[in-house]
């Protein structure tokens, strides 16, 4: 199915100039040279196909006959195109006399076979363009190269070759290519490995590796890996071999590769998420597709930012757009008909990690409507929905966003991003994409999180607030309800209400009773509670010993959690995780509630003056 998918989209993008896709049988290759001919293959100049000036010179991309030049492969020379040392004989010198001794030997060694294969050939092309380049090998002579002192800057892309006066390189000419399609045709047609291909369904030459490699995956290896592999005999059943156990035809196999390798190769179709590199399309240009990767990671650190201002307008328009339609399908309202207008096309979301072996590892695989994944996001959001610890306004430098972040909810798991277990980044993915349950390793990282640095946040309270409704079926607001009869939540409450009192009383605390007692208070109320109650009369009687109206008001609000809905006769003993999530939704609710400023006049609470940076 995955590999399916990649194939069916390899006519899209190969018929859009945005994407590097070339047809199956070439490959886009960085040219960075010209080598320019006489008809008769005398030498006229190596001129420079770069683009642009001084130091930014870039090569330009170019499509050329046959696969890329894979690392490592030995002496391997491409008809047609190659790099200075297969057309020229040149290396630039390493300042290590050894090192470059043993490269200028090698560099002879692969224009010996570059002239060998090009001259095998040319009976079989019989062309005056082609044999213009025969001629020019047997005229060549490597030492000539230092005549051309450009071809130290050069050396580093390929080269083609063109005859003067003509507007097209060699391989270009349309003779040249009809024989180049033919020899294609016919290699498929004569082949002896002929299989029902996997993919297509067709009988055509199965491919023994599936090239090219695949490249652009976190922790997979530089030099490209593999997502079809057999690599030792344990894997090879009923006397085949390597891809023969699971056969792809050739052209199949071309296509869903270079197809991967376009999405990885750019920022649209790609981002991080957790260990995972994740892709995702849809099967026609679509504004889900084009604003995805801004909803799922936007503002993150890790990723490049390579847009110029006009696309990153337009974006943050969709963006925007987006989050309404999310809005909409969480109250009823009207969807942007943008998005309305795509509801039934195909969206695909793909998690690769790299593995050991030079193999690519599938995380997550997704496929669903645009309709599904938005109704999915928008029931994701609607979860996670609860009242801003820091709300957009003129004094709040980094307020809390209403859609978080993947990578903002994974953070609060570990301390530093590289401790964020291996696999969670997938498994919240799942969880989101299918509205299935969420991954209780998170919750165990969030509470083990909150328990190391007694912090409750907004991400934390969403994501635990999240938890309790999907995985548990709880019925968790938004905002602060003194009505909900939960203990654990009560509680939560009321240690937020002792913490504010302490803090009334004797201001900023090297160790506050939330430093003190939060972890065992959340755990084991009855073992803290009265211990802290005993504590809070003192602090109580400080902090209003000026103010009798906030001694009134603390103390009946206290009393307003242990008596109603209905009194706690006692603490419990123990609280199970489920109930410690709701003690740290109704700690992170009422300390919000504390900070509100309250329409009752009475109220004494301030206004938060702190700054959120």
């Amino acid at each position: 199915m995955i590999l399916q998918a990649l194939h069916d989209l390899h006519d899209r993008l190969e018929a859009d100039p945005a994407y590097d896709v070339a047809p199956v049988g070439y490959s886009l290759q960085q040219i960075s040279f010209v080598i320019v001919l006489e008809e008769d293959g005398t030498l006229i100049d190596i001129q420079d196909h770069r683009l642009g000036d001084g130091n930014q010179r870039r090569a330009q991309t170019r499509q050329v006959p046959g696969a890329g030049k894979p690392p490592g492969a030995g002496i391997n020379p491409c008809l047609f195109w190659d790099n200075t040392g297969y057309l020229l004989g040149y290396k630039v010198p390493d300042k290590n006399e050894a090192k470059a001794k043993k490269e200028a030997e090698r560099a002879l060694k692969t224009f010996a076979a570059s002239r060998d294969h090009h001259l095998a050939y040319e009976p079989t092309i019989n062309h005056p363009s082609f044999s213009a380049v025969c001629r020019f090998f047997e005229k060549w002579h490597p030492e000539k190269a230092a005549n051309f002192p450009k071809l130290a800057e050069l050396a580093t892309g390929f080269g083609v070759f063109q005859i003067r006066g003509r507007t097209h390189f060699v391989h270009q000419e349309p003779a040249i290519q009809r024989w180049w399609e033919q020899s294609l045709s016919s290699a498929e047609t004569g082949a002896e490995d002929n299989a029902t291909c996997l993919i297509t369904g067709q009988r055509a030459p199965v491919a023994t590796l599936h090239d090219p490699k695949i490249k652009g995956v976190k922790d997979a290896q530089g030099a490209g890996a593999l997502i079809v592999s057999f690599n030792t005999n344990a894997y090879e059943s009923y006397g085949k071999s390597s891809g023969h156990n699971a056969p792809v035809s050739k052209e199949a196999a071309a296509k869903y590769c270079k197809v991967l390798n376009a999405l990885l190769a750019g920022r649209k179709h790609r981002l991080s998420i957790g260990d995972a590199t994740t892709v995702f399309w849809t099967d026609t240009p679509t504004h889900t597709e084009s604003v995805i990767n801004a909803f799922f990671s936007g503002g993150n650190d890790d990723s490049e930012n390579t847009e110029d201002e006009d696309t990153s307008a337009q974006q943050g328009q969709l963006l925007e757009s987006l989050h309404a339609t999310l809005r909409a399908l969480r109250s009823g309202g009207e969807v942007d008909p943008a998005f309305l207008a795509e509801k039934d096309r195909t969206f695909y979301i793909l998690g690769l990690t790299g593995q050991a072996g030079g193999r690519i590892g599938v995380r997550f695989w997704f496929q669903s409507t645009v309709e599904e994944l938005l109704h999915n996001l928008s029931r994701h959001h609607e979860d996670l929905a609860i009242q801003l610890e820091w709300e957009p306004g003129p004094k709040i430098k980094n307020p809390d966003p209403e859609f978080p972040k993947i990578w903002q909810l994974l953070r609060q798991s570990a301390r530093e991003s590289k401790d964020i277990p291996p696999n969670l980044g997938g498994a919240l993915m799942r969880a989101i994409l299918t509205g299935g349950p969420y991954p209780q390793i998170l919750v165990n990282c969030i509470f083990s999180r909150i328990r190391a640095d007694r912090t409750i946040n907004y991400l934390r309270a969403s994501m635990l607030k999240a938890w309790l409704i999907r995985n548990h079926q709880q019925s968790i607001p938004m905002t602060y309800n003194s009505e909900k009869t939960e203990p654990a939540y009560r509680l939560g409450a009321l240690f937020a209400l002792l913490e504010k009192t302490q803090q009334d009383a004797l201001g900023d605390v090297n160790a506050s009773i939330r430093d003190r007692y939060y972890s065992s208070a959340s755990a084991t109320p009855a073992s803290v509670f009265p211990r802290l109650l005993r504590t809070y009369q003192h602090h109580l009687s400080k902090a209003g010993s000026q103010n009798k109206g906030y001694q009134i008001h603390r103390e009946r609000e206290v009393q307003n959690i242990l008596a109603e809905p209905e009194p706690m006769q006692t603490f419990p003993s123990h609280l199970n995780l489920k109930e410690q999530g709701l003690f740290a939704i109704g700690y992170y609710h009422k300390r919000k509630d504390i900070w509100t400023k309250k329409s009752n006049p009475a109220s004494t609470e301030p206004e938060p003056e702190q700054s959120s940076d």
